[in-house]
Parts: C-alpha cells; sequence; structure tokens
C-alpha cells in the first residue's frame, strides 16, 4: 500500500488498514518527520530525521519511539519533538543505548559499517531517495516501488557496504537467480534495475567504488510485454461483469480505465477541481514520471456520464470523502486505492483495460478510424462509439 498522510490520533491509527502484505507509512500531517510504520500485526510510532555532523548532512535516521498498542498518540508525539530536536543538534536520541558507554557519541545506524567498509547499502538508498526521487519529485507510487525492492528483497543486504558488493559480482549474481526462483523473472530484473541505479548514484561521490556496476555481470531474464486485453467482441461479456459489482464507485472507475486509456494509477487521485466540463478536459496531475509530466485528456460524452455518475455515487456513499475526490472510497486516503477485482467476478481491470484500449485504437487505425488522443478535444461520432457501452452489444 502506498503511504498516506493524516492527523495522527488514537482514533484516525485504530482505523488504518492493515496492508495484506509488507508495510507502509501514515504520516502525520502537524509534525514533519513523525509517522507510524503499518504492518500486518504491529503498528510503531517512529520518526525519522537527517542527522547532521559538521553543519553538514551525515545520514537519515529512523528511530522507533514504541508499539502503538502500548502507549498513546499523544505521549509518543512528545517523546518524537524531543528526538526530533536531539537529531537536529546532532545527536542520536538513543546514543547511550548504541553507545560503547565511554564518552564517545554513538554512531548512527550503519555507520560502523561505513568506517570499516565503506557507504551501506542502508545509506546510498537514503541518499538516492532523497536526491534523485524525492527533490525531483517523482511519484509516491515511483518511490514505494524502489523502496520495497530495497528494503524487502535486499532486506539482507541493506547494512553490506556496497564495496563489498562491488567487489564480487558473483554474489550478486546468486542473488539475481534467487529472487527470479522466489519471486518471478520480472521482480528480479527490476530490484537489479534499482540495485545498478543506486550503485551507479553512490559511486558519483565515492570513487574507491568498483568502476564496473556488479549488476552488470547478471544475466537478464526475457522480458515480454504483456497483453491481456481484450477486443471488441470481448466487451459485451465484460459490461455484463461489471454490472454485476456491489459498489457503484468501483464500476464507474473501472469503465472510466477503459474509456480513457489511462494508466489506473492516475486516475485514482483525480479531483473535481482537474476535470473542466465546459472544456471536456480532464487534468492528469501526477501521471508516471510525477508532476512534471501532468497532462490533459479530452472527455468523450460518455466519458463525462461516467464522472458525472461516480460523483453522484460517491455523494450518496462518502460524503466527506466524495468532496475531495472523483472515485471516492472509506479508505485512509478518502480515495480507491485498491482496485483490484476477483478475477471470477470482473475477469479485466487495472492495466487490462489500458491494454483494452490501445488494442482496440489500433484495429480501429488499420481500418481508418481514428481513436482520440490528448491532442483532440472533440470527437467525431464515429469515434464515439468507443466509448458507448450499449456499441459493444
Amino acid at each position: 500500500m502506498a503511504d498516506v498522510r493524516i492527523l495522527l490520533t488514537d482514533k484516525a491509527i485504530a482505523r488504518l488498514p492493515s496492508p495484506k502484505e509488507g508495510w507502509y507509512l501514515a504520516r502525520d500531517t502537524e509534525l514533519k518527520g513523525f509517522f507510524v510504520v503499518v504492518g500486518k500485526r504491529k503498528r510503531t510510532f517512529t520518526v525519522q530525521g537527517d542527522l547532521r555532523q559538521g553543519g553538514k548532512r551525515a545520514s537519515s535516521i529512523r528511530v522507533a519511539i514504541g508499539d502503538a498498542s502500548e502507549i498513546s498518540t499523544r505521549t509518543a508525539r512528545a517523546t518524537a519533538k524531543d528526538y526530533l530536536a536531539q537529531i537536529s543538534r546532532g545527536k542520536h536520541p538513543k546514543a547511550e543505548k548504541r553507545g560503547t558507554g565511554g564518552g564517545e557519541a554513538a554512531t548512527t545506524e550503519g555507520e560502523a559499517a561505513v568506517s570499516a567498509g565503506g557507504t551501506t547499502l542502508r545509506q546510498a538508498w537514503e541518499r538516492y531517495r532523497y536526491a534523485h526521487l524525492v527533490r525531483k519529485n517523482r511519484s509516491e507510487r515511483t518511490i514505494e516501488s524502489y523502496r520495497d525492492h530495497v528494503e524487502r528483497i535486499f532486506i539482507d543486504w541493506l547494512d553490506s557496504p556496497l564495496q563489498e558488493l562491488g567487489s564480487d559480482p558473483a554474489k550478486v549474481v546468486t542473488k539475481h537467480d534467487d529472487i527470479t526462483k522466489e519471486n518471478g523473472p520480472y521482480i528480479a530484473n527490476g530490484s537489479m534495475r534499482t540495485l545498478r541505479a543506486i550503485y551507479n548514484h553512490a559511486r558519483k561521490v565515492n570513487k574507491s567504488l568498483p568502476a564496473d556496476n556488479p549488476v552488470n555481470a547478471i544475466d537478464w531474464n526475457g522480458e515480454k510485454r504483456r497483453d491481456t486485453g481484450m477486443g471488441t467482441s470481448d466487451l459485451k461479456g465484460w459490461f455484463a461483469e461489471l454490472a454485476a459489482l456491489n459498489n457503484p464507485v468501483r464500476r464507474e472507475f473501472h469503465l472510466f480505465t477503459l474509456l480513457s486509456g489511462s494508466r489506473p494509477t492516475a486516475l485514482q487521485e483525480i479531483k473535481p477541481s482537474h476535470i473542466n466540463f465546459g472544456r471536456r478536459m480532464m487534468h492528469i496531475p501526477k501521471p508516471k514520471g510525477g508532476a512534471k509530466r501532468a497532462f490533459d485528456i479530452p472527455l468523450s460524452r460518455e466519458m463525462v456520464l461516467c464522472l458525472v455518475r461516480a460523483m453522484r455515487f460517491g455523494r450518496q456513499m462518502y460524503p466527506s470523502q466524495a468532496a475531495e475526490w472523483i472515485f471516492a472510497a472509506d479508505s485512509a486516503s478518502g480515495h480507491l486505492v485498491e482496485q483490484k477485482e476477483d478475477r471470477a467476478t470482473l475477469s479485466k481491470w487495472g492495466n487490462d483495460l489500458r491494454q483494452s484500449f490501445r488494442t482496440i485504437c489500433d484495429r480501429r487505425r488499420r481500418v481508418g478510424v481514428r481513436c482520440k488522443t490528448a491532442h483532440e478535444p472533440r470527437h467525431s461520432r464515429r469515434e464515439r462509439w468507443l466509448h458507448h457501452p450499449a456499441q459493444a452489444s
């Protein structure tokens, strides 16, 4: 699940959904650096801040405060303020526990490994995340994907020096083979691309690392573009499945995904302010690649009707959330987050519908009929058939 931002209270934390796998962060909107790590069975109050030495950022550290089931949010917030103040002064909040018993300051997480063998993967990841992802306004979903690779797939390597990995590419090759067997070829390739990017970024400031990226030694798994889209002959059955869904907001979301050909993750965060019904245009503020790639798409008549229905259903079912989101839901963020459906109930959803749009458009172009693009504000009658469900039956 993607991270969320809410005002942390005891009641708000209790309402947070537990992830099916992994974990996510619920960040406090009031105190920067204060959040709850939400896992399957445990919720932990935590702070994160930049530990500075000599006026320069040395590392970013996370310090656990305590289990949310054992201490109140008010107590955790007070502790968080104290911890963050100590971190801002260059002191680790738990220095006494981490120290050796002498008067010297305790080392930060992974710092001992740095002095012994250079920058660790954990430190390199934190620098890459901040400098290359956060500072360049990459989307939250992109950052979450990188973090999943580093903190789940490479969890055993987090405190390993990059020097060690760079000097032993056979270790990386073996890891790639193991990930392929356990998680599949696509995850194996994707996680290795993440490791390659972090290593290259770290070497810009640490020329002592081996010049050859250890990831270059692996034999990449073959990848083929997945095509799970529908053809025109499949639409009638799909519309029958869609009509049987109980939640009308989810029905309209899936329909709009098909009609627009947009990435479903981008549509989840659409707000009423992003839609100009007068010009029949919708703004996509956070597409893949981040806000700098924001664009507008034209709206056909059926797309407009779909949005209007979604808004009406949302106001009836989730009145407070619908004031901010088109596809409202009873979730921590207030909008639809989980788009998956049971395949036995709805056979195609998510990127299946995006591929269906592409497949149908390719077929129409071959016979000389144009499909809509982001540069066409109007639609001819011949094009509108694509956006009218009744035409499929």
